[in-house]
């Protein structure tokens, strides 16, 4: 028996409460396709199309696409991972990547086959409608909200009631460019100042009752040129977070740029108006928004509390001795919830990827082990199994073991973040995706994750300048172009260092371009520095952050004296005197800086 036909026996493994799915859009997609290869669809018309339907062009063909599966507030159930594990098998590579939105992607996926995904996925009540395109993206929440300890209260059923209203929405359905929420549990937890619209979860005292609402921040962003998002007002009421919504997308659809592409993202608009004055606009149009809409127009908003209840002991396991690795497992991949007895489990993937022989047991270990039944993607391309009861703990970390996911460090730097790259996007100029798990071994072998002035740190590493792995906020950050010695090429990177995602958001400052070859003996040789020149209980997230603002006075005082200390490693050799430097990782052919066609605007 399967899970998908044993859920319902489970009481905590019930089906998700929302169905996103649309089986009619399937049917069209399949219909559209035929039209689009008997020439009765022009290109640019189907792309579009494609998109808003979350199928997004592979690299340099037109034949494949990458289907992107949309898991908003990141929850996913035990029966629709085991339905996305066949999908894979059955029409891309076997495989599934998580990014760092919260969507799941399955890559080379032949184009006539997208419709057979579309059919499947809507049999599970998922979509990947409007998850590409110019449209209200994935609305995101931060994996730990409802368990985390210094949240006000759980902000998943507003993700939730948000994505619901948006999806399909005709408001939403043609901006100038895509358009991102995140919600979140506190500062620490979401990246709630990098978006256009950022949400965390607050409460005041108004008449000597509690009254629920959000601190809101508009206008951030991610990319070629990046911004940090400003604060609304001091305090968003919770009926006036719809409304507020409304108005900032309306603003957006009716002021940004829609002929230049490199620059028709809100942040860009809220930039070149100043902020005053679109925090002026936006006030503005929420109190015509508030004084105009229908009474039926309202976020629909499930306050019913999840059923946690302890799963019942599948197996008889007990008393046996404790894997080795578990202690550094339990350190490095795992949080303490403010529920008692109770912890989140972050599954370490390789740069997000995970087989789906893997994505079948672990929709059997979600089932055996979280008492809230469902699991959470997040931002860093991982996996949060909740509510697992701390005597489970060793029991849990023996079945990851048999299933090769058990690796340690995924809430440290040990774990970095890498776009797809060069294995799929039309856009990317390295394979940021092979460099990030290259990384990871690394990192793991020298048993950084166990460090614990390197476990606040992170490293994000993307393709190309379009920040899809977020190296703008990574303590040490990279994003991929190519360099040249005479004719020969060679693939390098841009790095930044010192940016941070918390209360004190900050983006990183650059330093060098570093050869992919390089990498790692960079960032080796820059732990290296920290430690010869670290206060007592600095970490190098704090260490790279004074330093970036001017405030450190040992040896590497500014980004110079780091250029400095560096450059002996960015020197490139001879093609004869080491020919794989001119090698990207994963490739053994010469380097070259082809792209395709961009879509992330199309």
């Amino acid at each position: 028996m399967t899970l998908s036909e044993s859920v319902n026996s489970n009481p905590i493994s019930s089906k998700s409460k929302i169905n996103w799915g649309k089986m009619e859009e399937a049917e069209d997609f399949a219909a559209t396709v035929k039209l689009y290869r008997q020439g009765k669809f022009d290109e640019d018309s189907f792309r579009r199309y494609r998109l808003q339907h979350g199928a997004y062009g592979t690299r340099m063909t037109n034949d494949y696409a990458m289907v992107r599966i949309k898991l908003p507030a990141g929850e996913v159930y035990p029966y629709q991972l085991e339905k996305i594990s066949q999908l894979s098998e059955q029409f891309s590579i076997g495989s599934a990547h998580f990014s760092t939105r919260e969507n799941i992607q399955l890559h080379w996926v032949v184009l006539e086959d997208v419709s057979e995904i579309l059919r499947g996925l809507a049999d599970v009540g998922l979509t990947s409608r409007e998850a590409c395109g110019n449209s209200v993206r994935n609305v995101m929440c931060s994996p730990l909200s409802g368990v985390c300890p210094d949240e006000e209260f759980d902000s998943t059923p507003y993700a939730l009631a948000t994505a619901r209203f948006f999806l399909r929405n005709p408001l939403s359905q043609s901006l100038p460019r895509k358009f991102k929420f995140n919600f979140t549990c506190c500062e620490k937890h979401g990246m709630v100042r990098m978006v256009d619209v950022g949400l965390i979860s607050q409460t005041r005292d108004l008449d000597g009752s509690t009254q629920k609402g959000f601190k809101i921040f508009l206008g951030g962003g991610l990319g070629n040129k990046s911004f940090v998002g400003h604060q609304l007002e001091e305090f968003t009421p919770e009926e006036d977070l719809l409304y507020t919504s409304i108005a900032v997308i309306r603003i957006f659809d009716r002021l940004g740029d829609r002929k230049n592409m490199a620059r028709n993202r809100m942040r860009y608009l809220v930039n070149d108006m100043g902020w005053e004055k679109f925090r002026n606009l936006v006030l503005k149009e929420r109190a015509i928004v508030r004084a105009t809409q229908s009474v039926v127009t309202r976020l629909d908003v499930d306050h019913a509390p999840n059923l946690i209840k302890r799963p019942i002991q599948i197996s008889d396991e007990s008393g046996g001795s404790i894997p080795e690795g578990y202690a550094r497992w339990i350190k490095t991949s795992t949080l303490k919830q403010k529920q008692s007895e109770y912890h989140s489990v972050f599954i370490t993937l390789e740069a997000g990827d995970i087989t789906s022989n893997q994505l079948i047991s672990l929709a059997s270990i979600i089932q055996e082990f979280s008492s809230e039944g469902n699991a959470r993607t997040g931002f860093i391309q991982n996996i949060a199994i909740r509510y697992v009861h701390e005597e489970d703990l060793p029991r849990l970390y023996s079945k990851l073991l048999g299933v090769g996911l058990a690796k340690s460090g995924s809430l440290t730097m040990a774990a970095p973040v890498g776009c797809s790259g060069t294995t799929s996007c039309n856009l990317a100029l390295t394979n940021s995706h092979r460099l990030a798990k290259e990384i990871q071994r690394k990192f793991l072998e020298l048993k950084l994750d166990q460090d614990d002035d390197l476990s606040d740190s992170s490293i994000k590493i993307s393709g190309c300048p379009n920040a899809c792995a977020q190296h703008g906020i990574a303590t040490i950050g990279f994003f991929g172009g190519g360099g040249r010695v005479g004719k020969e090429m060679y693939p390098n990177y841009q790095m930044s260092l010192g940016g941070r995602s918390d209360g004190e958001t900050t983006l990183g400052s650059t330093c060098h371009r570093i050869p992919a070859k390089r990498v790692i003996p960079v960032i080796l040789k820059i732990i290296e520095l920290f430690k010869e020149n670290k206060k007592s209980n600095d970490t190098l997230k704090d260490w790279l952050h004074r330093i970036i603002n001017g405030k450190e006075d040992t040896a590497i005082k500014s980004m110079h004296d780091m250029k400095i200390a560096l450059d002996f490693l960015t020197i490139p050799p001879t093609k004869e005197e080491d020919p794989d430097f001119y090698n990207d990782y994963g490739s053994d052919s010469s380097y070259h800086t082809k792209t395709g066609k961009g879509e992330c605007a199309a």
